[in-house]
């Protein structure tokens, strides 16, 4: 693969290459598009945009991860992950992880301690990324917390059967024995001593398009066992990349 450098998006160059990265990858109207405005404003206001530059063109961007400034408690700053994105092409490459290792090396630069994120439940190549590969572990289960998901059935015109956007919340402790693990090239697997889990469908897009109704159903009752999980007090801490089967991986942590 040739040489990607990882820096901040500082021009207005820079950061319109991030809206249109963002029409490509996620396909949504510019409704649902952070504009330049808004990324340019974050950044006044402590946040910032971390881009993958290829060697063959300095100003070329196939990659960025969006970061803004958010509160823990009363107190505490810490970094919230508003969205990443990678061109098609760079896809598989392990670009994503180096966006968020090097946002996690600037969060601790800053004094950071934790960032947090969403994630759609029924991804299961996010769900491996996130809780394998970064480490993160999940608490909360937002339901529909953007609204009408419009990427979830893109056959159909925007709105028309979509889906709610129900989300995991990503917590990301910088610092904790295992991320520390894994940021320094630790083998990326869940932890032992799972005591529950929360299997998902195989292929959530083609039940999508198979059988919208049966994928609502499937998401409702994700979502219940997330609900009853967390209400017990388990923590998802790992993800099972089984083909068939994937699932969730709870803990008494």
């Amino acid at each position: 693969m040739e040489e990607i450098a990882i820096r901040e998006c500082v021009t207005v160059e820079e950061l319109d290459q991030c809206v249109k990265l963002q029409r490509e990858v996620f396909g949504l109207p510019d409704l649902e598009i952070s504009p330049r405005r808004h990324l340019i404003v974050s950044r006044q206001a402590g946040g910032w945009t971390i881009g993958a530059f290829t060697n063959h063109s300095s100003d070329r961007i196939v990659g960025f991860v969006h970061h803004l400034v958010a509160l823990r408690g009363e107190d505490e700053i810490i970094g919230y992950s508003h969205m990443m994105a990678v061109h098609k092409d760079y896809q598989n490459l392990g670009l994503g992880a180096r966006l968020k290792w090097a946002q996690r090396e600037r969060a601790l630069a800053e004094g950071r301690r934790f960032i947090k994120w969403t994630w759609e439940p029924m991804q299961a190549r996010n769900a491996h990324f996130n809780l394998n590969r970064l480490g993160v572990v999940v608490r909360t289960y937002g339901e529909n917390f953007y609204g009408t998901d419009y990427i979830t059935d893109p056959e159909q015109p925007f709105g028309a059967k979509g889906l709610p956007s129900d989300r995991l919340f990503a917590e990301w402790e910088l610092s904790s024995p295992r991320v520390v693990d894994l940021a320094g090239g630790g083998e990326p697997a869940p932890p032992l001593g799972q005591v529950a889990a929360i299997e998902i469908p195989a292929d959530w897009i083609g039940l999508i398009k198979r059988d919208v109704s049966l994928a609502k159903q499937e998401q409702l009752r994700v979502r219940r066992e997330f609900e009853r999980a967390f209400s017990a007090g388990l923590v998802c801490a790992g993800f099972d990349r089984s083909a068939a089967h994937p699932r969730y991986l709870l803990y008494n942590l």
